[in-house]
């Protein structure tokens, strides 16, 4: 089964998933304090069927894009917002290589997919579609499996990160601003570690 089939029939299923939070107030809380315009062009990357675009619609914002490989996903979340559906850009495809603007995005959110990007070689794909669509001194905020987090999600295995790790990954463009380890109660009432991490983009000077 290859990774699109997968998600769409994750999302198939109506239970809510693992890493499913009525809102998330920590994206929330980081995203208004360093993207306060409401003109902030936002990003959703690995999106799914997240509340944080309702939220984000709720307090404003106008520019804002849910990417995610799962048609299902998206046309759940769609559903939901109903009218104000029509007031975002929803994008199906594979994060590590959809077609995005370059330097346009302010905010680069990811709550819950890079863990999953196994192979070096699609960890750097993303790193580079993150350069290509941030605006210089744009923000990159990610939630990922911290070191004591579980081993699979969703039926597939997964990566767990220290800080340092992930910044190795990243590379120097990406500045760490802020981290910290956060406990994620699933609906079934289990425990996940994640870790949550905000960089700044700074990209090294051509030449």
């Amino acid at each position: 089964m290859n990774a699109k089939t997968h998600w769409n029939t994750v999302y198939r299923n109506e239970n809510r998933k693992s890493w499913f939070r009525p809102h998330l107030e920590t994206s929330l809380r980081w995203i208004t304090a360093l993207a306060p315009s409401l003109e902030a062009a936002i990003l959703d990357a690995g999106g799914g069927e997240s509340t944080l675009v309702d939220d984000l619609l709720g307090r404003g914002y106008r520019r804002l894009t849910v990417l995610d490989l799962s048609e299902q996903a998206l046309e759940r979340a769609r559903r939901r917002l109903g009218d104000s559906a029509g007031t975002v850009d929803w994008r199906n495809g594979d994060i590590t290589g959809a077609t995005l603007p370059a330097a346009h995005y302010h905010v680069w959110h990811d709550r819950a997919a890079f863990h999953f990007l196994l192979q070096p070689e699609s960890q750097a794909a993303y790193v580079r579609q993150a350069r290509h669509v941030l605006a210089p001194g744009g923000h990159l905020i990610m939630a990922v499996f911290g070191p004591d987090g579980p081993h699979r999600c969703s039926g597939l295995p997964v990566c767990r990160y220290h800080i340092a790790g992930l910044q190795a990954v990243l590379g120097t463009d990406f500045q760490c601003q802020s981290h910290h380890l956060e406990t994620h109660q699933t609906p079934e009432g289990h425990s996940q570690q994640f870790l949550y991490a905000h960089f700044q983009y700074h990209p090294t000077p051509a030449g």
